[in-house]
């Protein structure tokens, strides 16, 4: 079974505004960067969005090491958020609905094809290089759609 690290971020300009995600996938020596943008988001989506793209750019199922600064995301899955949300009916502890419900459930939809998840916290705007290398991919699309280059 092979060992993958995922680094990932997302960024949002206005919450909502326009959005972007940075993620990077690493196998032994090697590694690949991919971004990506919606034109109207939230920095929470953006941030479960590059998770879901990153688990699902890999072709087979592996372990894999998630790396990042979103607490939300990671919170969800190592507090078990997600086992007292599903098991309320998509409901948080206040009886109000989870937002972003399809987000996660094609979280846990991606989660589900590897052998293993594991969640690593890094502190975000901080010395980790990579985390900073995908705030940098998920901020430079932001900027791309600013300057109508997708258009």
């Amino acid at each position: 079974m092979k060992d993958i690290i995922l680094y990932t971020d997302g960024a949002c300009s206005g919450n909502p505004g326009v959005g972007g995600y940075g993620y990077i996938l690493f196998y032994k020596d090697k590694y690949k960067e991919f971004s990506g943008v919606d034109p109207e988001t939230t920095n929470n989506k953006m941030e479960i969005t590059a998770v879901i793209k990153g688990l699902n750019q890999i072709k087979e199922p592996c372990n894999v090491t998630v790396y990042t600064d979103s607490a939300y995301t990671m919170n969800a899955f190592e507090e078990k958020w997600i086992d007292a949300w599903i098991a309320k009916g998509w409901k948080t502890a206040n009886n109000k609905p989870v937002k972003n419900v399809e987000l996660w459930q094609e979280l846990i939809k991606a989660m589900s094809r590897h052998n293993s998840v594991q969640w690593v916290k890094v502190k975000g705007h901080s010395d980790n290089k990579y985390n900073n290398r995908c705030d940098e991919l998920a901020r430079s699309e932001i900027e791309k759609w600013s300057k109508k280059e997708y258009i």
